[in-house]
């Protein structure tokens, strides 16, 4: 396996690689990732008007990002994959934060339990943990 080597020019509160979710309501999507991952907000940009314009959430390691959508960066639904350590728990709380199921969790033939829900902005999560640890 090849090491991992972390780039100098990355902040040190941010992974390399960092999620971006453009959605409608921001207020809405962090309320769901909090619900449903335990999301820790680091930091809520807002505008004149007291809106959310722009935060940043923390799932384990990663730092998710968000913008709200206006009409020239319309909203986009993501699809992200996120290894957790009760896929059938945190199914429960997506659904119970008004996500939407997709697929049922399960064990897999590949060595993986998992299971897919959208969220009230319409991205699809993905949820593992392996079966084998």
């Amino acid at each position: 396996m090849t090491s991992l080597h972390r780039n100098p020019n990355t902040p040190n509160h941010f992974s390399t690689v960092c999620p971006y979710l453009l959605v409608e309501d921001i207020q809405n999507q962090i309320a769901f990732l909090q619900k449903a991952f335990g999301a820790i907000v680091s930091n809520e940009d807002s505008d004149e008007q007291g809106q959310i314009i722009h935060a940043e959430v923390s799932i384990g390691e990663v730092v998710i990002m968000m913008g709200r959508a206006r009409p020239e960066f319309p909203a986009q639904p993501s699809m992200n994959y996120v290894f957790v350590n009760d896929v059938a728990a945190t199914f429960q709380s997506a659904l119970t934060a008004g996500g939407q199921s997709i697929m049922e969790p399960g064990d897999r033939d590949y060595g993986m339990r998992e299971g897919g829900f959208l969220d009230t902005n319409g991205n699809q999560w993905w949820i593992a943990q392996p079966l084998n640890l």
